[in-house]
């Protein structure tokens, strides 16, 4: 491969897909003024590495900076540009590496200490080190060295080096063009001091030396030392955490001063958000989204980056055909009628809202999954087909089946509709059996299930996200699923250099994963709303599903 390198002008921004609620008026300066919001419980940790839930990423995302930040421009139009890098550079090595080298801002961390390179290093190497455990560990998995690093615990094999005390450098195994735009991004990968987290970690177990009280460092955020617009102020048990503005951050904000996030579930925040003392919330309920769907036909919520899915073990359900069966006898509408009031029938793996260039992938890939009415008998017929092909009279005769899921929301109405479709369609014995999301994960983990549900979703918002996990020897391969032609598609598009070759092989991979072998069935997607007060603008809320409220401002009075 050539040899070059390109110089990205951060000011020539990347635009994003994320949603935006902004006026039409100009921005005026901070006024000073505090906005409380509702954005979900108290958070589990202040731990970036182990922070699952959108709540918990978007009290990191005001505490924290990364490389790379989520704006919006002169226009109006979201982007991502400059965040505590000042330009980065990308070459293409000749074996097919990349590499980019970030050259970092004059910031500061909130006790007035320089934010240094190797700050980013400690930080992704505690999310690649698997003694932590860190459940993104995979987001950084195209970074060259990381399966070294995980298989022998030594971080120095990986790829991420402080070339200086302000540069950053990082190669990539190919030429993954949404590194910048979402791992770049994302509240994960943000820096971490090692001084300040051995200090809180020594000063927890001080507190604690028994571990009786199971207190950890990441409980307290008013001991942490940040590096973004906010740091923490006054954190108030599991009701409330106080930020205010760090006087150290670099760049100008137009928003508030202090933000208060008030913590609870859906019916605390509306009730907050009734009463005043909160203006903004999220998520709404779907009592509030069934409101909006009768009184507006053309309102349209956004779509959660996760697809609903029926996995089937690969090694347990070894022909192709019986798996093409029980996809086909899924009544998908029915199924999507019982999820919820914003759940639609997949279409495919990949759900709306990933982006494919200007477009949606989805909507470029087209439905591979056919879910319409009208056809439904007919997919019956060629389901039952498809097992007395296969060898079996009936669906009795893959005999007696459990299907796992997690009995939260509306899986288990799910569960037992699904299994009522093969039961009656197929005249299989299949029985739903509800597990907790530990039980669940360890079955897929280990292959000791048949079928099971879980939510596919992606660290990173594009769609190769989606896929890449199925791959042979991939840990996150709970498919247990297996075909060297996926694997050598996957690693096609890892190198690809043309974007629209690029999607054309993910297309290929995503029809090869569902149409040809079958691997597994998604079953729907959801969408989601949440809403600030018509007095105020300037919320974002990232495609991932975390919020940044740093630039909110009051609309002009006309």
């Amino acid at each position: 491969m050539k040899n070059w390198k390109r110089l990205l002008a951060l000011g020539l921004s990347i635009v994003m897909s994320i949603t935006v609620l902004t006026s039409c008026g100009k921005r005026g300066q901070d006024s000073g003024e505090s906005l409380s919001v509702c954005v979900g419980e108290a958070p589990l940790t202040f731990d970036p590495i182990y922070a699952e839930r959108l709540s918990d990423q978007t009290v990191l995302a005001h505490m924290y900076e990364n490389l790379m930040r989520v704006s919006t421009n002169s226009e109006g139009a979201t982007v991502v540009t400059e965040g505590a890098a000042k330009n980065v550079s990308v070459e293409e090595n000749a074996d097919g590496t990349v590499t980019y080298t970030f050259r970092l801002q004059d910031g500061k961390w909130s006790d007035g200490v320089p934010v240094k390179a190797n700050d980013f290093v400690y930080a992704w190497q505690r999310i690649v080190n698997p003694s932590y455990a860190s459940p993104f560990a995979s987001m950084l998995s195209i970074i060259s060295g990381y399966d070294e690093a995980r298989a022998t615990g030594d971080m120095s094999k990986l790829a991420v080096t402080a070339k200086s005390a302000n540069t950053l450098v990082v190669t990539l195994d190919g030429n993954y063009d949404w590194f910048l735009r979402e791992v770049c991004t994302s509240p994960v990968t943000v820096p971490l001091r090692q001084d300040v987290l051995k200090k809180l970690y020594e000063a927890s177990k001080d507190l604690d030396p028994d571990g009786t009280l199971d207190l950890h460092w990441w409980t307290n955020a008013t001991k942490a030392v940040t590096n973004g617009p906010f740091v923490v102020m006054e954190q108030d048990g599991d009701t409330s955490l106080t930020l205010t503005a760090n006087p150290h951050y670099h760049q100008k904000r137009s928003g508030p001063e202090k933000i208060v996030f008030r913590f609870g579930d859906e019916k605390t925040a509306e009730k907050l958000y009734e009463t005043g003392e909160v203006d903004a919330i999220a998520p709404l309920s779907e009592s509030w989204m069934a409101s909006l769907l009768e009184t507006d036909e053309n309102w349209v919520p956004d779509p959660e980056l996760v697809t609903h899915t029926v996995m089937f073990n690969c090694e347990r359900l070894t022909d192709e055909h019986v798996r093409k069966a029980l996809s086909l006898a899924i009544d998908r509408n029915a199924i999507a009628e019982i999820a919820g009031v914003t759940a639609k029938a997949a279409e495919g793996l990949v759900p709306p809202g990933v982006p494919e260039g200007d477009n949606d992938f989805r909507t470029k890939g087209g439905t591979l999954i056919d879910h319409d009415p009208e056809t439904y008998a007919d997919r019956c017929t060629e389901a039952i087909s498809l097992l007395e092909s296969s060898g079996y009279e009936s669906g009795a005769s893959l005999g007696e089946i459990e299907y796992f899921y997690v009995a939260e929301g509306h899986n288990g109405a799910v569960a037992a509709a699904l299994c009522e479709n093969w039961n009656r369609v197929l005249k299989t014995r299949i029985t739903p059996k509800a597990v907790t999301r530990e039980e669940l994960l360890t079955a897929l983990k280990s292959g000791d299930y048949v079928l099971a549900e879980m939510d596919v979703s992606a660290v990173c918002n594009d769609a190769e996200c989606f896929l890449m996990d199925f791959t042979i020897g991939n840990s996150k391969n709970y498919l247990h699923y297996g075909n060297s032609a996926y694997d050598t598609l996957m690693s096609i598009i890892a190198i690809a250099e043309d974007g629209s070759a690029r999607m054309g092989c993910l297309h290929d991979a995503e029809d090869l994963l569902l149409n040809i072998d079958c691997a597994l069935a998604p079953l729907h997607t959801c969408g989601t709303a949440w809403t600030l007060r018509e007095s105020y603008s300037g919320a974002i809320r990232d495609t991932r599903g975390w919020f940044s409220f740093a630039n909110v401002y009051k609309r002009p009075v006309v």
